[in-house]
């Protein structure tokens, strides 16, 4: 399936349409930006490594019942996915203190998240993504109160899902961010990606705080070897049968 007219151009991905009004093609791009694009580079391979982490993932969570727009991989680094819209929400699931979390609650860094703790941030650049509270959400509109508690038990979900997952690849899963649309039969579905974009992950075998990194965050404090590292996660990743 080829690409028709560019649709959307984001900080990591574009957005083709293509013959068929409701399928899409998503182009992975090797840019990489951090602290709300004040930060920009580039990583080596990172389209073709997030492309299959994703696409492996996408497809262990629809054999684990959850709906995604996941369709297929036609190229190293594209991704052909169901049309959906866009809810303007950033859902993250914190397992362990880390980030933002920590600069903004003094709760220090490897603290275990028990239960884990589900946010909701706006996507919009102009005004930073700021952390929402459900009252603000919906006063908003920026979602049902309905599809508020389908988010938080969905992002629960998979949260265990990936987990028990990455546990088996020798990786604990620290945060996370998802993002859900609805498709054309007013499903909500999750969407985007999944990856060392959009995931904190530690090393298990590794206790320097350093060294355990396997996600942006070599990117974004300048920690080195971030294309090895990406490329351990999908060796990882890619060993564990569906």
């Amino acid at each position: 399936m080829s690409a028709d007219r560019k649709l959307y151009e984001g900080k990591a991905k574009i957005l083709y349409s293509t013959e068929d009004s409701e399928i899409l093609l998503t182009h992975f791009k090797d840019d990489a930006t951090a602290f709300n694009a004040q930060k920009r580079g580039t990583i080596t391979g990172k389209g073709e490594i997030n492309n299959a982490i994703s696409a492996h993932l996408f497809r262990m969570l629809e054999a684990k019942g959850i709906p995604t727009h996941f369709i297929d991989t036609p190229a190293p680094n594209q991704m052909r996915v169901c049309r959906v819209q866009i809810l303007p929400l950033e859902v993250v699931v914190r397992n362990i203190a880390a980030g933002s979390l920590c600069k903004q609650t003094g709760i220090a860094i490897g603290t275990i998240i028990n239960p884990p703790l589900v946010e909701f941030y706006y996507k919009n650049d102009d005004l930073g993504d700021p952390l929402l509270t459900r009252d603000r959400l919906l006063l908003m509109q920026l979602a049902s109160p309905e599809q508020v508690d389908e988010l938080d038990r969905a992002a629960r979900e998979i949260n265990e899902i990936l987990k028990e997952f990455f546990s088996q690849c020798g990786i604990t899963l620290v945060d996370f961010k998802l993002e859900f649309g609805i498709d054309q039969h007013q499903n909500l579905i999750l969407a985007d990606e999944i990856s060392p974009d959009t995931c904190r992950l530690w090393d298990n075998a590794e206790t320097d705080p350093d060294a355990r990194v396997m996600d942006k965050d070599r990117f974004r404090r300048d920690l080195g070897s971030v294309e090895s590292a990406y490329q351990q996660v999908l060796q990882r990743v890619l060993a564990q049968k569906l």
